[in-house]
């Protein structure tokens, strides 16, 4: 084969610089709009303001965060005003401790408290959705009563979710409930509220299912993400909650699948980190750097 001339060797390579710079979307590649954030509770280092933990999620590249309730809401939007961050959800505070689906009623009122205070934040930080875990299962509470206390205390708070347009979140986790997708997607059916919906933690469900399925079976109700990796050897040997202690791309989700499923569904929402490592200005970024590789699996 004959060499390039010069002449052609530089236009070759003009030519192919150009194509690498192109965007995804120019190359045939589908660009995904999904939103990058991390859940504030997990940003672990130490002697930091909650000005400064904003400072180092922005730098990280992130583009918002995911507070949890009670906070002081005055500190926490002064810190997302300083550093561009958007407030992408809320986590409730209060609903492990204060579970809407304790046995007494007076526990259940002060949980469903929570969950409003919860809500007002929300909408204080200019969010739609709040991130709560539903019930909790226990000897002292059937999975049955568990079912019907909190859709009965979520109805309560329904309607403050419709007037300050803030979406009710149900988080999958290890709570003992909620081990299917179509359970899942008939339990926020049946409040036939648009002011109910789901928050799919892709980590939460892997020792008992495929995020994929869930994905597809809960579809529209799907209000928000948490990426979450976990290995299902590590669990396997070294005890379950073992699982979570991989890095994000070294455990058992598929995220080419995951996020096949997720273009299905047209999902263009916010995908928040809950993952270990977030414990130094690098750890962070490095945190942000794989998200970014998972986004475009």
């Amino acid at each position: 084969m004959k060499n390039l001339s010069r002449r052609n060797f530089i236009a070759t390579t003009a030519a192919a610089v150009a194509l690498g710079t192109l965007a995804p979307s120019a190359l045939g590649q589908k660009k995904r709009a999904i939103k990058k954030a991390i859940m504030f509770q997990t940003v672990n280092i130490k002697d930091t303001s909650v000005m400064e933990k904003f400072k180092l999620i922005k730098e990280a590249g992130f583009e918002g965060v995911e507070p949890l309730s009670h906070m002081d809401t005055k500190e926490v939007l002064e810190a997302a005003k300083e550093t561009g961050l958007t407030i992408c959800s809320v986590c409730c505070a209060t609903h492990w401790a204060q579970p809407l689906s304790a046995p007494t009623p007076p526990a259940r009122e002060k949980a469903l408290e929570g969950l409003k205070q919860a809500l007002r934040d929300a909408k204080t930080y200019g969010t739609d959705s709040v991130l709560l875990v539903p019930a909790v299962v226990t000897k002292e509470v059937s999975y049955e009563d568990a079912y019907k206390r909190s859709q009965e205390q979520i109805r309560k708070a329904i309607p403050l979710a419709e007037e300050l347009k803030v979406k009710i979140s149900i988080e999958n986790v290890w709570n003992k409930f909620m081990f299917s997708p179509v359970e899942a997607a008939r339990y926020v059916d049946e409040f036939n509220s648009p002011w109910v919906a789901w928050h799919l933690d892709l980590g939460n469900l892997i020792n008992f299912g495929w995020p994929e399925h869930w994905i597809r079976t809960l579809n529209k109700r799907v209000a928000r993400l948490h990426i979450k990796e976990f290995s299902r050897e590590k669990a396997s040997k070294e005890g379950a909650g073992a699982g979570f202690g991989v890095e994000f791309l070294k455990g058992d989700n598929d995220w080419p699948t995951i996020m096949k499923a997720l273009d299905e569904i047209g999902y263009t929402g916010w995908g928040i980190a809950e993952q270990g490592g977030a414990n130094s200005a690098e750890g962070l970024k490095k945190l942000a750097r794989e998200m970014d590789q998972i986004f475009a699996s």
